[in-house]
């Protein structure tokens, strides 16, 4: 009875996180996999979330930098406090719906935080950890 409890217990969470994955994001893992990224790994991105970094402009920035500690929650982007909407798609639908707008975000955001270009394997970690919010 017990491991019954348990199988349903995983069985549901494995659902609840394979529902927030959409026909976007299932393309560009197959592209960023087809690039040459394997396993992706939220806790991979979870770090590389929080990570401070030398920006652009030479100050010292992360993800939470705009998008706030609480990925549920509105961010605000540190240069133009245009309010950015909350990246967890279990709040916010729309997240994570267009593959060619995840595309954009990551090439301007990674440039921004990073100084350079994400890797497939870095895009492909920060989904997966983004998909679980």
């Amino acid at each position: 009875m017990k491991l019954r409890k348990i199988l349903m217990t995983a069985g549901l969470l494995l659902a609840t996180t394979t529902a927030l994955a959409t026909p976007a994001t299932d393309e560009l893992f197959a592209r960023y996999k087809a690039e040459g990224a394997t396993g992706f790994d939220a806790g991979r991105g979870d770090k590389a979330w929080h990570k401070e970094s030398k920006g652009t402009e030479g100050q010292m920035m992360s993800c939470t930098s705009c998008h706030g500690p609480d990925l549920g929650k509105e961010g605000k982007h540190h240069k133009t406090n245009k309010v950015i909407g909350p990246m967890a798609p279990s709040v916010n639908k729309e997240r994570f719906t267009d593959a060619k707008k995840i595309e954009k975000w990551f090439k301007r955001n990674c440039n921004d935080v990073l100084a350079r270009e994400c890797t497939a394997q870095e895009k492909g970690d920060y989904l997966k950890f983004l998909l679980g919010k």
